[in-house]
């Protein structure tokens, strides 16, 4: 299903990125909190740009994701300079001219994955109440994947928010409003 060029560049944006996340959040010790930072990118950065993939493959088009060197330094750098995980790590590229329809439905299908995934970590903390450890693993998931989802939806291109709304201003708003409100009201 991935190329091994696609596996290659996933696994260095995955390993980059929660690299940079894990100098933010502990940055007298990044190492201590790396294994966490793994989990927590693999469900947001990883599982989103598959999402991508497999709405493109659905559709019908052949899609592949493409690292982005100077967006993954860019990541390191304002991690390490500013405190800020700003990631454009790369992207799933399509082969061939999906239509406004098609490239508003694959540009969803990432923030959708983010928006599942942090309410389905929200709902096994709440209802579960789990151990302590799996607890701060849950709610980690939970805020990188709203905010991830969120960040992607702003309506600025590149972002997927951008063409969402240009497809369908009620997918967008109807997806946007609930990632707000995780980010900006969420549940502690």
């Amino acid at each position: 299903m991935l190329s091994s060029r696609e596996a290659v560049d996933l696994l260095a944006s995955w390993l980059t990125i929660s690299a940079a996340f894990s100098i933010v959040v502990e940055p007298s010790n990044p190492l201590a909190v790396f294994p966490l930072y793994l989990i927590v990118v693999g469900t947001a950065f990883v599982l989103h740009e598959l999402g991508h993939k497999f709405a493109a493959i659905r559709l019908g088009y052949y899609a592949e994701y493409r690292l982005w060197t100077a967006g993954l330094v860019l990541a390191l750098f304002m991690a390490i300079f500013t405190g800020f995980v700003f990631a454009a790590p790369g992207a799933v590229y399509v082969l061939g001219y999906p239509n406004r329809r098609e490239n508003g439905i694959i540009s969803l299908a990432g923030p959708l994955v983010n928006f599942i995934v942090a309410v389905t970590a929200l709902l096994i903390r709440y209802l579960l109440s789990p151990a302590p450890l799996i607890n701060t693993v849950l709610y980690a998931v939970f805020t990188v994947n709203a905010f991830i989802g969120f960040f992607n939806m702003l309506p600025f291109y590149p972002l997927d928010g951008s063409k969402v709304l240009a497809w369908s201003p009620t997918a967008y708003f109807s997806l946007m409003v609930p990632l707000f409100l995780l980010v900006f009201f969420p549940v502690p």
